[in-house]
């Protein structure tokens, strides 16, 4: 699973992505500093069963596991700058785009103190309306989206009528390489009420309807309101007042300076938490650094929320849960002993059956039934996985 990191130049986005991966990026104080997309790995937060369940301990395979929480990987794309118009070429919008085919959500970071203009550009803090910024991401990516599926239409519409084609296959058809799913189609075609009998009569403004609703299912947005630090209870207020997606004020320049102390064995911090441990010899301007991110960040937003905009991008926007397979439910272990060893993130209402697959095509394939292991219950291929589930899947394969 991939989240795209995206908003316009000089907002923070690359500092975020390092923030959240401790991967190098570059960033600097100009626009179109990221050209390459840089991509890294991220975690989200998931409590061990091994805790409820009264284990020792467990032997984490693809997630490991600290003080009982499980730290399950996200990979993240920071791509290059948007700028309006993006859709048409500008800047690097192309390029902007094509990097963002396989993301299944954007966190669109945001500029809150206002101190870069619509192109990117450093202006004074509260020059810039953030507000303004939330809109134009969405717009240019339902408009790329239109622009795909409007290319040679009319002919499209012909071949319907003439050999008998579904509406909903021929969209998803055009789109299914920028990630977009069958159901995202129907769903949209559902919400806009567009006449699927009289395709040919479809105008340009009925696809880009259309577009913008794709957009809504395909790629979810959250807001990451950027040097919320620097800006004012008014600003983070207005962002939250024009925005239809989440938004959640981050510090990225604080989540990385205590990441990257951590690193150094100076402070013990865990990502998401409200404060940090001092655990090593701070030089004077080391400290100070620390006590204002301590004043400005922690105590004023609880965290530096970097952390959060992950979590909620995950459990809440892509409502994922997280599922333990195991081949032996007496000892939660695989078939080696591991206790706990894997941890999936799966969309809601995955069914065990559907798990199995994602385990491996043949155990999918070979399908008997699940066993709940955390109350021994035997389950069906129709049972709904939930949020911490340990299930084994019994197969032929």
């Amino acid at each position: 699973m991939e989240l795209g990191l995206v908003g316009k130049p000089n907002v923070g986005k690359s500092t975020f992505f390092s923030a959240a991966t401790l991967a190098p990026a570059e960033a600097a104080n100009y626009p179109f500093t990221t050209i390459e997309a840089n991509r890294g790995i991220g975690y989200v937060r998931v409590p061990c069963p091994h805790v409820e369940l009264g284990l020792e301990g467990c032997d984490p395979n693809n997630a490991p596991c600290r003080d009982g929480i499980r730290w399950v990987p996200v990979e993240l794309v920071d791509v290059a700058g948007l700028v309006p118009g993006a859709h048409e070429g500008k800047g690097l919008g192309n390029k902007f785009l094509d990097d963002l085919r396989q993301a299944a959500a954007l966190v669109h970071v945001v500029d809150a103190a206002g101190a870069t203009n619509a192109e990117g550009e450093p202006v004074d803090p509260g020059t810039h309306d953030p507000s303004l910024d939330v809109d134009f991401l969405t717009d240019e990516v339902e408009r790329w989206f239109k622009g795909i599926l409007w290319r040679d239409f009319d002919r499209a519409a012909r071949r319907i009528d003439a050999e008998g084609l579904k509406v909903d296959e021929m969209i998803h058809d055009r789109l299914s390489g920028l990630g977009v799913a069958h159901p995202h189609v129907v769903a949209a075609l559902r919400e806009t009420q567009l006449n699927q009998k009289a395709i040919k009569q479809w105008t340009e403004e009925d696809a880009l309807d259309l577009a913008r609703a794709i957009r809504r299912h395909a790629r979810p947005v959250m807001v990451a309101a950027n040097k919320a630090d620097l800006a004012t209870d008014e600003q983070l207020s207005g962002l939250k007042e024009a925005s239809p997606d989440p938004v959640l004020p981050t510090a990225a320049d604080a989540e990385l300076a205590l990441r990257r102390a951590d690193d150094a064995g100076l402070i013990d911090y865990d990502p998401g938490a409200d404060s940090f441990e001092i655990t090593g010899e701070l030089a004077g301007p080391q400290e100070k650094g620390l006590s204002i991110i301590q004043e400005k960040v922690l105590d004023r937003f609880g965290t530096t929320g970097v952390q959060d905009v992950l979590e909620h991008g995950v459990f809440q926007v892509l409502d994922r849960i997280a599922v333990f397979p195991v081949e032996d439910e007496s000892h939660f272990a695989d078939g080696a002993g591991n206790v706990l060893p894997d941890v999936y993130l799966v969309p809601r209402g995955t069914t065990a059956e559907q798990m199995a697959f994602r385990v491996h095509t043949d155990i999918g394939e070979g399908f008997i039934r699940a066993v709940d292991a955390k109350s021994k219950r035997t389950v069906g291929a129709d049972h709904e996985l939930q949020h911490g589930d340990v299930i084994r899947i019994v197969s032929k394969g």
